[in-house]
């Protein structure tokens, strides 16, 4: 800044604490992951070229990093969320030990490596649900701490599938928090197993 502005205008900066914007074609679960670890804030744009050169640009990912004094006042960025919908502040990861009940810890850890398995996906923390997505919304993740239970929302549709009585159930026309018109309930991991291929369906149409 000081080479192209000048040093007048590089001393008006308050360089104690930027903002790191990385972009990139995509990012991994584990880049969304690592950047919740560091004291930086920095965002992840993912970009997209369409035809006619046009240029896209996605937010992934934004996080607050450790709070200073100095920032305390500027601390209170809002991300925007996949629906267009701004959300609380940004300051854990969707998957953090923080986001998640307790007693749904170890099960929604293996609910949230079979959602981000299939390659590119996107993770948003929403003021009500986690969104799993790549264009679209593809799976929606609510949880249930009092019946110890996580409800997953996918794009599909409930036509296709073999509905089972009190584990999966056709959203179409109830009203319900998150996106996708199959309902799927997870008490267990067994729940998980069967709920695998109706995960990977979802995501391979999207």
């Amino acid at each position: 800044m000081r080479k192209v502005l000048g040093a007048e205008a590089a001393e008006s900066v308050d360089w104690r604490r930027p903002r790191m914007i990385c972009i990139a074609a995509s990012f991994s679960h584990h880049d969304r992951v690592a950047v919740q670890r560091l004291p930086e804030r920095i965002d992840l744009v993912r970009y997209r070229i369409f035809d006619g050169n046009l240029l896209g640009l996605l937010l992934v990912d934004s996080v607050t990093g450790f709070p200073s004094p100095v920032s305390s006042r500027r601390g209170r960025e809002r991300v925007t969320a996949v629906d267009g919908v701004p959300t609380a502040p940004a300051t854990s990861s969707p998957a953090s030990v923080g986001t998640v009940p307790e007693c749904l810890r170890h099960l929604h850890a293996e609910l949230d490596e079979a959602l981000t398995a299939w390659g590119e996906v996107e993770v948003a923390s929403l003021r009500h649900y986690i969104a799993y997505r790549r264009l679209v919304n593809v799976a929606s993740v609510i949880f249930r701490p009092k019946h110890e239970a996580i409800l997953v929302y996918l794009r599909l549709d409930p036509d296709t599938v073999e509905l089972e009585e009190g584990c999966t159930r056709d959203m179409r026309g109830i009203g319900h928090l998150g996106t996708g018109d199959l309902e799927v309930r997870i008490v267990s991991a067994a729940d998980l197993e069967k709920a695998a291929p109706l995960i990977r369906r979802a995501f391979e149409a999207a």
